[in-house]
């Protein structure tokens, strides 16, 4: 038995500029079986009619679709799915109190979906994708694990989270002042002068955030997570813009930032992961169809 995903690329797809040949060369549907359908002029892939046979893959002029078979096991790890035909998250990593967990993999396996998740912005639908995700199934579908107590912790609100987006060069768009004075005024722990010291910035203080470069701005958004006072700090991609001694210093602040706290760090230099987890967990899976998260 295998478990069948059918993605469609709804940015791609564009049913006004084709023959809709996902629907025309069908096999299933030439014999009667509607495995594709057009509702509002767009297609959907019925995954348990569809035979996996590929021909709508290959006959798609703009390469929008995706048909993946993988282990019928795998459904009971199902964690997200984002809509019919949509991406699909199988498993989760497993932050660890006082240890810093790696998190490695391609682009569009579901790295970022999997942060969000566990930093609290997105609840889980398990494969629901029609309703929005609940705290009790999720804690119900972690019972027994680590996750499970971790969730209720972080539902509970005993955990907080302080989380370094991916995005860092939006900041100029949405941040102005002077450095100093940004830092300053989000410092929680008293850790100001460590920090700046730590990361480099001294230099950057008296600038305004428009002004600085992009390891500098990198830096600025890992210092205003870091001076965050919470339980849990998840960094997406706290490596990128910086040269390798910038990414050194990054590397052992976050290490002692990590003591009696949980620390994940999302990144694409191995090196860096390497220096800085004390385990890794890799991300594997079709970009933008699914994502599989290893254990650690």
């Amino acid at each position: 038995m295998v478990l069948r995903v059918a993605v469609i690329d709804r940015d791609a797809c564009n049913p006004s500029k084709c023959q809709r040949e996902c629907y025309r060369f069908c096999p299933p549907v030439k014999m009667g079986i509607p495995a594709v359908e057009f509702k509002d002029d767009e297609p959907y892939i019925n995954e348990e009619l569809c035979i996996g046979c590929g021909i709508c893959v290959k006959k798609c002029p703009f390469q929008a679709i995706q048909i993946v078979n993988l282990p019928q096991e795998l459904e009971t790890n199902l964690v997200h799915q984002y809509d019919i035909n949509g991406f699909r998250l199988f498993r989760l990593p497993v932050p660890v109190r006082d240890k810093i967990l790696g998190i490695v993999g391609r682009n569009g396996t579901g790295k970022s979906t999997a942060i969000k998740i566990l930093a609290g912005k997105l609840i889980p639908n398990f494969g629901d994708y029609t309703r929005d995700g609940n705290i009790d199934e999720v804690l119900e579908k972690f019972a027994g694990t680590q996750l499970y107590y971790y969730f209720k912790d972080l539902y509970n609100g005993r955990i907080r989270v302080a989380y370094k987006p991916q995005e860092v060069y939006l900041t100029p768009k949405v941040v102005s002042g002077k450095v100093k004075n940004i830092l300053k005024s989000i410092d929680e722990r008293g850790e100001y002068d460590v920090v700046v010291d730590a990361l480099s910035l001294d230099e950057a203080l008296d600038k305004d955030v428009k002004e600085l470069s992009g390891g500098e701005v990198q830096r600025l958004v890992i210092a205003a997570a870091a001076l965050k006072d919470a339980d849990v700090y998840l960094f997406d991609e706290p490596s990128s813009f910086n040269d390798v001694f910038q990414r050194m210093r990054v590397a052992r602040y976050l290490r002692r930032l990590a003591s009696k706290r949980y620390l994940i760090v999302v990144d694409h230099d191995l090196a860096f992961l390497d220096y800085i987890s004390d385990f890794v967990s890799v991300v594997y899976g079709s970009p933008g169809a699914y994502g599989i998260f290893t254990r650690p």
